[in-house]
């Protein structure tokens, strides 16, 4: 019955772009599981040692360390720090740090780099290691 191979032709083909398919949408999508967008980051970027500190960008201003810790649940976060303008020490300055316990932790932190918060997608990224210490040296010189 010449049918079948038809059918099943058709079947097959239309099974492959099935399969072609979701890798591409999965990524974009924002509604993506997060465990399914592995990200995109260089591990080699990621401190050897601690601290394990994710530079936040493009805060809202009215974000809390609870909401940045409900932010990041589920990951070993030990420590959010959110910089406040001097003059006013009420205003955030629309960016700040988050510490994680370990490197695992800091590397799932970065794959939600553009998810919102709030009302702002925000940027996270691994903090640099200079300003850091440029901190540290502030704090206690």
């Amino acid at each position: 019955n010449p049918v079948f191979p038809a059918v099943s032709t058709t079947w097959h083909s239309n099974d492959d772009d099935v399969y072609r398919a979701p890798p591409i949408d999965r990524s974009i999508l924002p509604t993506a599981p997060r465990a399914a967008r592995e990200p995109n980051i260089d591990r080699s970027r990621l401190p050897k040692s601690p601290p394990y500190t994710a530079f936040l960008g493009n805060l809202p201003y009215d974000v809390t360390e609870e909401s940045i810790k409900d932010f990041f649940r589920g990951l070993n976060i030990s420590a959010v720090r959110l910089p406040r303008e001097p003059t006013n020490p009420e205003r955030l300055k629309g960016f700040g740090y988050a510490e994680f316990e370990d490197i695992d932790s800091l590397f799932q932190a970065l794959s939600l780099n553009e998810e919102s918060l709030g009302n702002r997608r925000i940027r996270v990224d691994v903090a640099d290691q200079a300003q850091d210490k440029d901190r540290d040296d502030r704090c206690f010189g």
